[in-house]
């Protein structure tokens, strides 16, 4: 099986590689698409996002990493995946998620999978971390 992780533009995103990580085993390919929307302003570019995705998994033949605009249904038909693969951190990521998938199935007829963090990143936003990182505190912990 093969799984479309669309992931955002943020690199302080906490707990994306953990699902990856932990996805592995579960597909046969996992294709990590750096989205981005045009109208938003980011910390870095989705090409320099895409780039420190790749170099984390260089000795990952599993993992590939996309860079793409528009609908995530439309990127994912485009690849022929099997399924979405999305991260929870919270109840209210999962209200969210479950919501966002039903309209994605009945559009493209592709499933979500969804999976959630490990419990000692799922407190972490990524708002925390930038906040942190903006007082010199050390974010490491929370990154990849």
């Amino acid at each position: 099986m093969k799984a479309l992780f669309a992931g955002s533009f943020d690199p302080f995103t906490v707990g994306h590689k953990d699902i990856i990580d932990r996805a592995l085993p579960l597909f046969d390919e996992i294709v990590v698409g750096v989205g981005y929307n045009i109208s938003k302003q980011y910390t870095c570019s989705a090409e320099e996002t895409a780039e420190t995705i790749v170099n984390i998994y260089a000795h990952e033949p599993k993992v590939t990493v996309n860079v793409y605009s528009g609908l995530t249904v439309d990127f994912a038909k485009e690849l022929s995946t099997d399924c979405i693969l999305r991260a929870i951190r919270s109840v209210k990521d999962f209200e969210y998620e479950r919501d966002l998938a039903e309209v994605n199935r009945r559009l493209s007829g592709i499933e979500t999978v969804f999976m959630f963090s490990s419990p000692e990143l799922s407190h972490v936003s990524s708002s925390m971390v930038r906040e942190l990182a903006s007082y010199g505190k050390d974010i490491s912990r929370f990154l990849p």
